[in-house]
């Protein structure tokens, strides 16, 4: 027996999600918002931080008012200087954009691990925030003080 209104629904790829523009198709795999252009540079290491050895290199950038990531980069720990590009494709949220102003961070972690944070992990963070677009930009790694928090 099929009862009115609770017939088959419609594929959960076009169930709507949220607010949407007038006409604009719902699909599943579709791209993310568009945003500016990719954020380029390389990492350095200061004096003191080990440059090679297990552990991934996250490269992240955040929207300058706080958050969770906007983007995020996985690269191998070296050789230094390492060059990375950080985009709309890296972007951790499907439908946001890579939009302006940004907070860029890089940081090793040891044991591969984004979740956790060893005190001793080297970090780099710019001093103020970018645009998307901006090239040549340099994230220095050095291992924080006692004061210091990784990001």
């Amino acid at each position: 027996m099929v009862v009115p209104g609770l017939e088959n629904p419609a594929p959960r790829a076009q169930m709507p999600m949220g607010p949407r523009g007038e006409g604009a198709p719902m699909s599943a795999g579709a791209p993310p918002a568009a945003g500016g252009e990719p954020i380029t540079g390389r990492v350095t290491v200061g004096e003191g931080v080990a440059a090679g050895g297990e552990g991934v290199l996250f490269v992240i950038a955040r929207s300058a008012g706080g958050g969770p990531p906007l983007a995020v980069k996985r690269l191998p720990i070296g050789p230094f200087p390492l060059a990375f590009e950080i985009g709309p494709a890296d972007v951790m949220i499907a439908g946001r954009a890579f939009a302006g102003p940004i907070a860029l961070s890089a940081r090793i972690d040891r044991d591969g691990n984004p979740l956790t944070r060893d005190p001793g992990d080297a970090i780099a963070t710019l001093p103020s925030a970018i645009e998307p677009g901006a090239s040549d930009v340099e994230l220095r790694l050095v291992v924080p003080g006692p004061a210091e928090t990784p990001g």
